[in-house]
């Protein structure tokens, strides 16, 4: 051991090798910091996907700052203390912090961007400050990082901010160890960084002054006017939600009849929920908790029945998604305005969110009428995550902003690099080496040319940024999904996946758990190997060897990609196939005859499409315009109990066992029941099925793990009254937790199918 006795005190000489999220998180100035405090020599440097630091001093003092690397390490950093020891480095008596340089990053670690802390708030709203109501403010622990990264390493020079030279008093905070700036590539201020300009379309004017822009923002906002704002990963549409023509104006401007609009919030009180709690019923502790998160995503909570909010926030629905500000520019708008502001994606309706000015000009001058921008270049979208609380817990429904890229690692490694596609709709991208996995934020449904070209543009850049070649390119099944066409076109290795297989591998693959399991993947439809479309499945096995065990009564269904916009369709095919009555008009006097000669007709058995007929036979949904519309029309129908009817489960295939809808359809035809009873007696006789056939399986195969995967169980209705089934029953059970259980985390699932067919 290193020591001298100098004055009575011990000097000692120690190293650590720091791993875990401590890149690009302010991790070495917080050491820096850390070290001045305890008055310690030495340095700090980023060592490929490590942090290494020496520190020289009195013993007693090296020993407390060992225990301070972790115990206040920056709030979104992750640290994982790798090696402690002593060493004979030579130190002066003065901490620096080291360059790190590209050959030094093996295997680095790319962030999300990050909300504005704590203390950039309290700068942000304070007048003697230097940076009051700069909306760009940010520090080592705060502000954009994935969409504004060039390359790696993470310095000032690789990202964007290089467009914008620090002024002197920048420099010095960026260059002082004392400084919470210390190394903060994102720094700026009103004198050299980023600004902003408004921009009214009907009025042709243009605003360029910080304060100005924002000020004739709020005002056309109080005028009832859609206002398009670029922020930290791409434009949101805002208008005020107390406002029904406004509301009503932005739905008809953007062909958006239904879906529900998120809302964006002040932050007001103690907590920052005050203004929440004026529309929100209560607000429990994991409620404000996910809310609160520096992550701050969407939570879509329920609305209190004398909301102020405009009636088609979300029509039909009781729950709205809300939002509390996450970048300065989104406080200085909030605080300002007083109120909740509609603050949904930038975007034509099924491509990605928009992030470049010249397109929001040209492509939403007919919804918007005027634009916030400003002159940070955006290098890549990244739109709003969203969570619901299922089963008790906050579960991702869409990875975005603030999540994504979402970094996972697993208990076993691949042995050739993979990069996955996802499926068609909801769609993210896999990158998958070693023991590591990245998964993309939200890209979109491809069934437009940007989302396809942003698949393609994150594809290339995901390998630059994380410097990892793949050799393997992973694809849905399905050989007319866009995604499984392009990759036809690239030159690697084409794996592909089953749809349900993937999402079974997905969560199996969250939970790092190799043991068989009985795992339900219940959705919409994906294409099955026997060519039929799957959606009401039960898988038995583990990543690699899934092996079908139980589905749902198949029936036809004509029209393929329209049933999931026309909710009709599914009740008529299931009436059809029973000798039931249909209500005749033009439209089902067509399809019926199509019906009948077996044209454009597939058979399914997806869970999704009875939720589909479910909604239409009660009234509530005939024509969709968005994903799942029927379905959540249908669950928020539900009264407080439901009476299951049993739904038998033929056994004379001693392969494939299949459960009987059709008392289903008996009881939702039942019309001496109020169309809530019949919504929850829908919803309690899947999750008793799904009990029997979890027993089914504990008898047959001794299987006592249980996995719930696929759109469906975003219903917090079924989710909730199966898992208190299955645990009273006596299985574990297994529910995602950090990647969607919809199509949004296909591609994750694919990646670990194919990293264990790739294993001995």
């Amino acid at each position: 051991m290193p020591q001298a006795l100098i004055h009575n005190a011990v000097i000692l000489t120690r190293r650590w090798l720091i791993g875990g999220l401590v890149q690009g998180v302010g991790f070495r100035p917080f050491v820096a910091r850390l070290a001045k405090r305890y008055k310690l020599g030495g340095w700090v440097r980023n060592q490929r996907d490590v942090v290494e630091i020496i520190a020289h001093g009195d013993s007693e003092q090296v020993l407390k700052f060992e225990l301070a690397l972790l115990s206040e390490a920056p709030t979104i950093s992750q640290p994982v203390l790798l090696q402690s020891s002593d060493c004979d480095a030579e130190c002066t008596d003065n901490f620096e912090i080291h360059d790190s340089s590209a050959d030094q990053i093996n295997h680095p670690h790319l962030l999300p961007d990050l909300s504005l802390c704590d203390a950039c708030l309290q700068a942000l709203n304070d007048p003697d400050n230097r940076r009051y109501r700069y909306p760009f403010i940010a520090c080592s622990e705060c502000g954009p990082r994935y969409t504004v990264l060039q390359s790696l390493p993470y310095g000032r020079e690789h990202t964007t901010f290089h467009d914008f030279p620090m002024c002197p008093q920048c420099q010095n905070e960026y260059t002082d160890p004392t400084d919470r700036r210390y190394h903060a590539q994102t720094i700026s201020c009103p004198t050299c960084g980023p600004q902003l300009r408004f921009h009214h379309y009907r009025e042709t004017k243009t605003i360029e002054d910080n304060n100005a822009a924002i000020h004739a923002c709020i005002q056309a906002l109080r005028d009832g006017q859609i206002v398009a704002v670029k922020g930290i990963g791409g434009y949101h549409l805002l208008c005020d939600a107390y406002n029904n023509e406004a509301v009503d104006t932005l739905r008809q401007r953007k062909h958006r009849p239904a879906k529900p609009l998120a809302i964006l919030y002040p932050w007001r009180g103690e907590d920052g929920l005050d203004a929440v709690r004026c529309d929100i019923e209560i607000i429990d502790a994991l409620g404000a908790e996910t809310l609160l998160h520096p992550q701050h995503p969407i939570l879509l909570l329920p609305r209190k029945k004398n909301s102020r909010l405009a009636a088609t926030i979300a029509p039909g629905l009781n729950e709205v998604g809300i939002m509390l500000p996450y970048s300065p520019l989104h406080h200085l708008i909030a605080n300002e305005f007083g109120g909740p502001l509609v603050a949904t994606s930038a975007n034509i309706s099924g491509e990605p969110v928009l992030y470049r000015e010249q397109e929001v000009d040209h492509k939403l001058r007919n919804i918007a009428d005027a634009a916030l921008h400003h002159n940070r270049t955006i290098l890549r979208p990244a739109d709003d995550s969203v969570y619901r609380i299922i089963a008790k817990q906050a579960r991702p429904i869409r990875l975005g902003r603030g999540i994504a890229p979402l970094e996972l690692n697993l208990p076993w490694t691949t042995r050739q690099p993979i990069l996955a596609l996802g499926g068609h709709l909801k769609t993210t991208l896999t990158l998958a080496w070693d023991d590591r996995v990245v998964v993309s934020p939200h890209i979109g449904d491809l069934s437009s040319p940007a989302s396809l070209d942003l698949l393609i543009q994150l594809s290339h850049e995901l390998q630059n940024l994380y410097q990892v070649n793949p050799e393997i390119i992973v694809c849905d099944r399905h050989p007319g999904f866009t995604a499984h066409r392009w990759a036809e076109t690239q030159n690697y290795q084409i794996e592909t996946v089953l749809h349900h297989h993937a999402h079974a591998s997905a969560l199996m693959g969250e939970h790092g758990c190799k043991e068989t399991a009985l795992v339900f993947t219940w959705d919409g439809m994906g294409l099955g190997d026997d060519g039929t479309l799957w959606g009401g499945e039960t898988l038995l096995g583990h990543p690699g060897t899934w092996q079908r065990v139980g589905s749902f009564r198949p029936w036809r269904l004509q029209g393929n990609d329209r049933a999931a916009h026309e909710p009709w369709r599914s009740a008529a095919a299931l009436c059809w196939e029973l000798g039931l009555p249909v209500n005749e008009n033009k439209a089902t006097r067509i399809v019926h005859q199509a019906w009948q000669q077996n044209l454009n007709c597939h058979q399914t058995s997806a869970i999704g499409r009875l939720f589909d007929a479910a909604a239409a036979i009660l009234g509530l949904c005939d024509d969709a315009s968005y994903e799942a519309q029927a379905a959540m029309l249908l669950e928020h129908t539900c009264n407080s109990f439901g009476n299951p009817v049993d739904l038998p489960i033929d056994q004379r295939n001693a392969r494939l066992w299949r459960c009987d809808w059709h008392p289903l359809v008996t009881r939702l035809q039942d019309n001496k029941l109020t169309s809530a009873q019949r919504a929850a007696d829908f919803h309690s006789s899947l999750a008793h099925n799904l009990l029997a056939q979890s027993q089914l399986a504990r008898a047959k195969y001794g299987i006592n793990l249980i996995g719930l995967s696929g759109g469906v169980f975003q219903n917090n209705r079924l989710t909730e009254e199966t898992v208190s089934l299955l645990k009273t029953g006596g299985f574990h059970v297994l529910l995602h937790r950090s990647v969607p259980c919809n199509d949004g985390g296909l591609s994750f699932g694919q990646a670990i199918e194919v990293m264990h067919r790739s294993t001995p």
